[in-house]
């Protein structure tokens, strides 16, 4: 049974940091590209980034770019999401998903991803 389980989620001054982390199992981890999602009520679930099954390719929403990093330590079967600078517009529900191995990293569209997380609820406050 695949699992993906993040956490780090928080509430956090605008201007602030945040580190996501998704916890994988249940699957083969380096054969999945990886995606982090978010969706603010009322509002579309949104791509944020993508990393390769690898780490060495990743590819940002131009809201998050310079902003957020993602990386993964395929040792711990493990992806993040390093939040910085962090603006009110980024409150959401993030989510990971993952991908069965592509060439192609930057996929933003929800229905490609297969697996999925529960979310964690990020605040940033003004």
């Amino acid at each position: 049974q695949v699992q993906l389980v993040e956490s780090g989620g928080g509430l956090v001054q605008a201007g602030g940091s945040l580190r996501l982390s998704c916890a994988a199992s249940g699957l083969t981890f380096t054969d999945y590209n990886m995606g982090w999602f978010r969706q603010a009520p009322g509002k579309e679930r949104e791509f944020v980034a993508a990393i390769s099954s690898s780490g060495g390719n990743t590819y940002y929403a131009g809201s998050v770019k310079g902003r957020f990093t993602v990386s993964r330590d395929n040792a711990k079967n493990t992806v993040y999401l390093e939040m910085n600078s962090l603006k009110p517009e980024d409150t959401a529900v993030y989510y990971c998903a993952a991908r069965y191995f592509s060439t192609v990293v930057a996929v933003t569209s929800s229905r490609e991803y297969t697996y999925w997380g529960q979310g964690t609820q990020v605040t940033v406050s003004s």
